[in-house]
């Protein structure tokens, strides 16, 4: 039986935004904890709480804090497929969101793989961009119906000036704040 309810990979985004953010955060978990040994804090922290409450707490502190940016991410790549819509597409009834709809799988399914490959970080980073690609030729191939050849090469290099722009702006704002870091450091 073949569900045809257009609303049924509604939540699909949600669950996959859960299992990256829980992913990620296993992995970043196990590296904090091994930091905060090295350098003789965890066993201070030992004192006033148990080991499993100590893991628990920045797991969910972790999982917060991707969720939080794999969240973002999503509102801002939803908003500029809408917006390259509105830009390059003929279609004035919303009929080629219905269709870029089912390309959620893509992202669930690499999440589940993410959730059983969390050991190495890299593996559901790479996921995650990787299903990032594969989704951006799913809609690319979607939208082509509604879209002139003119209008598809707008539309790609709209996707990839404003991505690359983005990712360029937060590099350098990250290198900025790591070069002040570093300059207020009190090294003789």
């Amino acid at each position: 039986m073949i569900i045809k309810n257009t609303y049924f990979t509604s939540y699909f985004p949600l669950i996959s935004i859960i299992f990256f953010s829980m992913s990620f955060a296993i992995n970043v978990q196990i590296r904090v904890v091994d930091f905060l040994r090295d350098f003789g804090i965890y066993e201070g922290m030992l004192e006033f709480f148990t080991d499993g409450g100590i893991k628990l707490t920045i797991f969910f502190l972790l999982v917060l804090i991707f969720f939080m940016v794999i969240a973002a991410l999503k509102l801002i790549a939803d908003t500029m497929v809408q917006l390259s819509l509105l830009f390059f597409s003929k279609d004035a009834e919303g009929y080629t969101l219905n269709k870029i709809r089912v390309g959620s799988w893509i992202y669930l399914l690499a999440s589940v793989v993410a959730m059983v490959t969390f050991k190495v970080i890299i593996v559901p980073l790479a996921l995650f961009l990787l299903a990032s690609l594969i989704y951006f030729i799913f809609f690319i191939y979607r939208v082509s119906d509604h879209l002139s050849v003119v209008n598809q090469i707008g539309l790609v290099c709209f996707h990839l000036f404003f991505w690359s722009g983005f990712l360029f702006t937060v590099a350098f704002a990250v290198l900025k704040l790591y070069n002040s870091f570093v300059k207020s450091l009190p090294i003789i």
